[in-house]
């Protein structure tokens, strides 16, 4: 089966055909880092981490590039900054530093690139200027405004009316704008905010040409799919569009995927209710990362998702019966011999895993035919019906099952931080350090010790271990 995957554009399932299989190109936003990952954000990353794996299987890893954007320059950042009375670049490296350690111990494959808003200013400033230029945009008052009456698509991503989304968009009435709905490419920074030279003055880019920028410069002018939360599609993923469609006339992303929201024991997820939660809160609790991920990749990606404790003592017991399985496997303790009756039934459980995935990465479906193998297998196996020596084909068929899903190797004890968390902060510290950057680095390994890490600086580079209990 080929892979169908829902186009938040055209509002259908349609078959995923890259424009160069042998460079399949993938866009999601990512952070704005100012403060930890909550889960709800963590379930996007771990949904776009399924479908770049399963990208990766069907093209091969060399022929799929994924790139996730750091946002390193937004008034959120400004403002946490002042809350928190620490530099921006503190700040931001910080955070950047925190989010990656956090992903990494969900077991998310790094993306291939990773850029920072900061570092494609340049890039934004002329596409601004080309914007101004073809008629697509203004300058006013220190701001740069994109022109929405200039573009006759805009609103068909998210098919709201004119009136809908500026009313959804709480849009800032401003002398300076032709139209309520003209959004912000460019503004004016004062002295205390961080700002660069432009032809419209000393200022920062608004947070949509950001993205633009990043992805043009990254994956070309038109790519395969472009990803993020339900809640980026409007204005964020609107606005998107209209530039870069204005820029070049031609289609942006063929392809618009969006995790749905996620609620905590059927709520919204709030500060005020008390239901938010860091990842770092909940991995604080004593529960596993591959639990975690487990919960959160269960349910498919379109689908509101209720994280809740009990569930994530389901996905403990889910992955432990599979665990025990793979062990049986393992040491082949149980009679009987091979025969083919377990290659027929193995290649009918890998050819529903696939088609589950194809269709939409339908993970309910796909988890549901790695349990219903489970347990024919356990079955025929204490019925002495065959066995599989090291494995066999079995074995293959969980290992290629957990490519995608990856939460049988365990990740971490519990109340502990993950090794592969370590490991991350570890680099992140010695990249610092490289930096010239020792705030950071002490910042970082004092983090390391309240969590009983202790490093130790050799000739061959740092090592840690943990404190003895």
């Amino acid at each position: 089966m080929t892979l169908h995957l829902y186009n938040s554009l055209t509002h259908r399932k349609e078959e995923f055909r890259p424009i160069d299989s042998q460079n399949v190109r993938m866009y999601v936003c990512g952070p704005t880092v100012y403060d930890y990952a909550h889960i709800g954000n963590a379930r996007a990353v771990v949904v776009f981490d399924l479908l770049y794996r399963v990208l990766r299987h069907e093209y091969g890893p060399d022929h799929v590039t994924y790139v996730r954007n750091i946002t390193d320059v937004e008034d959120k950042i400004i403002d946490a900054a002042r809350v928190n009375n620490e530099p921006i670049a503190a700040l931001t490296a910080r955070t950047e530093q925190i989010f990656q350690a956090d992903m990494d111990a969900l077991g998310n494959l790094r993306p291939n690139v990773q850029p920072r808003a900061t570092e494609h200013i340049a890039q934004m400033i002329a596409m601004i200027e080309k914007l101004i230029a073809g008629g697509h945009a203004y300058a006013a008052q220190g701001h740069a405004l994109f022109r929405v009456a200039s573009f006759s698509d805009y609103g068909k991503l998210s098919r709201r009316s004119r009136k809908e989304m500026i009313a959804g968009a709480r849009v800032e009435v401003a002398p300076y704008k032709e139209d309520p709905g003209d959004f912000v490419l460019w503004k004016p920074s004062a002295p205390d905010q961080p700002g660069w030279d432009s032809p419209w003055g000393r200022g920062r880019p608004g947070w949509h040409i950001e993205c633009s920028a990043m992805s043009e410069a990254h994956l070309g002018r038109h790519f395969d799919i472009h990803g993020g939360g339900i809640d980026l599609v409007f204005p964020h993923h609107e606005n998107e569009i209209a530039q870069s469609e204005s820029l070049t006339g031609k289609p942006f992303a063929r392809f618009w995927l969006h995790a749905e929201f996620l609620m905590v024991e059927g709520q919204k997820m709030s500060k005020s209710l008390g239901n938010y939660f860091t990842l770092r809160d909940i991995l604080g609790r004593g529960y596993a990362p591959e639990a975690v991920r487990y919960l959160l990749a269960s349910v498919p990606y379109r689908k509101t998702l209720n994280f809740t404790f009990d569930g994530l003592q389901s996905a403990k017991t889910a992955i432990e019966r599979l665990r025990n399985f793979k062990r049986r496997l393992e040491t082949g303790a149980f009679a009987g011999g091979l025969n083919q009756a377990l290659a027929d039934r193995t290649a009918a459980a890998e050819a529903q895993f696939t088609a589950a995935m194809d269709d939409d990465l339908n993970t309910a479906e796909a988890l549901a035919s790695v349990f219903e193998y489970v347990r024919d297998v356990n079955t025929a196996m204490d019925a002495g019906e065959f066995r599989s020596g090291n494995g066999g084909p079995a074995l293959d068929f969980v290992q290629r099952c957990d490519s995608v899903f990856d939460v049988l190797t365990p990740t971490s004890e519990s109340g502990q931080v993950g090794d592969a968390e370590v490991e991350s902060l570890v680099r992140a510290r010695d990249e610092a350090k490289k930096a010239r950057n020792f705030a950071l680095a002490d910042q970082i390994r004092q983090q390391l010790q309240e969590q009983g890490i202790i490093l130790e600086d050799t000739k061959s580079g740092t090592r840690w271990k943990r404190k003895s209990p």
